[in-house]
């Protein structure tokens, strides 16, 4: 059986994307090892496939790059593999080596457009560092996926060679049986407006759909995940005294996630147009929303608005000015939940995993009997 080796310097236990690919290599019959980190907050695992969590001295910023590549590197190369994952240029350094020196196949995942990220345009160094790393050896790459068309069209733009694209859609994997409110500590009179995710930070608009829910009454924010602007919310939270108006639940296991955007009765993704990635982002939780049967709100990145727009599941916001969000938010609730079921019902039928999955299948089946 071939085997494969995924790479990823986030936290496995979190990441829904790579592990659909897991899941899917072990269907077309491969045996599947996925390599990442594990974090203090780190949730246990019981996964259908094998994996290493590597516990790193540094956490974050060059140090932490240099010591996960490095080991990453010595790992790869003393662990027997057909085919090498890599998922972003924080893990292509080590597994193009590897795949050069043991002359395997490497397929490269790109989650983003990574030179864009808010940490590159703030620091020339990690900048000219990537974009070196990057410009040396995503040329000479053969097999490149990545998460929608607008990134594949910048990375067309830089280097002539257009990625496959996948989006990071998720199954239809709507609860059998959803909770009641009071099961998972949520209010029963109120309408509930949902946040989730692991990448709850800066620019993602939550600053503003706080102020924005204290404009609408019998409402509460419920904000489920984690990130960097989470503490500062917290503790603007406790300081206005509005514990009423904001619930807080940390990161949770997916099925138990969806549980908590069941109930809910709209779901907000508010990125800002303040780089390319967020410009272009296309979160899963707009399909958790779509398929668990909320309607959206959503600000005018692309990505998004496509979908809202197409299925007219929601409405989107020309501005992050909390009373316009506010607003928004008020006029899908006014409508209900009912009113975009069927709307919602078509838009699942069309985005969803066993349909996106086709994609990446066709490549690996195919890498698949080359072995």
């Amino acid at each position: 059986m071939p085997k494969i080796i995924i790479s990823t310097t986030n936290d496995i236990s979190t990441d829904n994307r790579v592990n659909k690919i897991a899941l899917l290599l072990l269907e077309l019959g491969y045996e599947v090892l996925w390599v990442g980190r594990v974090l203090p907050n780190s949730l246990p695992l019981q996964r259908e496939y094998k994996t290493h969590r590597m516990k790193l001295f540094f956490t974050k910023g060059a140090l932490f790059y240099a010591e996960f590549n490095i080991r990453l590197f010595f790992f790869l190369l003393f662990n027997k593999s057909d085919v090498l994952l890599s998922n972003d240029l924080d893990t292509l350094l080590a597994n193009y080596l590897v795949s050069r020196l043991k002359r395997k196949d490497l397929v490269y995942d790109t989650h983003e457009y990574f030179l864009g990220v808010p940490e590159n345009q703030d620091n020339a160094l990690a900048k000219t560092v990537w974009t070196k790393i990057e410009r040396w050896i995503f040329p000479q790459l053969k097999t490149v996926f990545t998460v929608n068309n607008s990134i594949a069209s910048l990375y067309e733009q830089d280097y002539g060679f257009r990625p496959k694209v996948f989006r990071n859609i998720s199954p239809v994997t709507i609860p059998e049986k959803v909770k009641r409110r009071t099961e998972l500590g949520l209010p029963e009179n109120k309408m509930i407006v949902i946040n989730q995710g692991s990448g709850i930070n800066v620019d993602r608009g939550m600053e503003e759909a706080l102020e924005a829910i204290l404009q609408i009454e019998n409402a509460v924010l419920l904000l489920v995940g984690s990130g960097d602007v989470v503490p500062q919310l917290r503790a603007e939270v406790k300081n206005r005294n509005i514990e009423d108006k904001v619930i807080f639940v940390d990161r949770v296991p997916y099925a138990e996630l969806l549980q908590y955007t069941a109930n809910a009765d709209v779901g907000i993704s508010l990125d800002k147009d303040t780089n390319i990635n967020y410009k272009y982002s296309l979160p899963n939780k707009l399909f958790d929303y779509i398929h668990c049967g909320i309607p959206v709100v959503c600000s005018r990145v692309v990505e998004v608005k496509s979908i809202v727009d197409k299925y007219a599941i929601g409405k989107s916001v020309n501005s992050h000015k909390p009373e316009e969000i506010a607003s928004a938010i008020s006029e899908v609730l006014s409508h209900g939940k009912t009113y975009y079921q069927e709307k919602l019902k078509k838009a699942s039928q069309a985005e969803n995993w066993e349909q996106e999955k086709e994609v990446p299948a066709e490549v690996y089946k195919q890498l698949l009997l080359s072995k």
